[in-house]
């Protein structure tokens, strides 16, 4: 393999490796300002998106190793997303960009060392936003603490409400 293909496929691999989420997307039929503006909302959220041959993207995972990956079927034009932080954000603009351009759709994506298809991308992108998801969890941690409090607080309310009662009917 020639240097520079050499170098391309090492730095493919560590975008692959150092990423915390990689999407695939097709783009084709998009025009170049409206794939800026596709880059753009992509960058606002930590994400690069960079234009690469298939064969190359196969040839990196097959140099790092990358088993899942170097065996997933990539046909035509491919934008690989990658970057760190909430993956759903990123899942969340691809299909959103896609809903309003019909040529942006996900081809798949590889998450923790696993590949995702189109349909676990789209499940992704369905989740409620990391943070919301944090809250309903602390919810449900304080849950039992605070049903503890109620059954001793319910108690003591009732006792106090039977000796007002008896205070009532001893002023009577």
């Amino acid at each position: 393999m020639r240097s520079e293909k050499t170098h391309l496929a090492n730095y493919i691999g560590g975008l692959l490796k150092d990423s915390d989420f990689v999407y695939f997307v097709s783009y084709k039929g998009l025009n170049v300002a409206d794939f800026s503006d596709f880059r753009n909302l992509l960058a606002g959220k930590n994400a690069q998106c960079h234009v690469l041959k298939n064969r190359m993207i196969r040839k990196a995972a097959e140099l790092f190793e990358i088993g899942a990956l170097a065996e997933m079927e990539l046909k035509d034009s491919t934008a690989v997303i990658s970057g760190s932080g909430d993956p759903g954000a990123i899942a969340k603009i691809i299909t959103e960009f896609g809903d309003k351009n019909k040529a942006v759709a996900p081809k798949g994506g590889y998450f923790e060392g696993v590949c995702l298809s189109v349909n676990d991308v789209n499940h992704i992108a369905s989740l409620p936003p990391k943070e919301v998801l944090q809250a309903q969890l602390l919810g449900v941690l304080q849950a039992p603490a605070r049903d503890f409090v109620s059954v001793l607080n319910a108690k003591a309310a009732t006792i106090l409400n039977v000796l007002n009662a008896y205070k009532d009917k001893l002023e009577s």
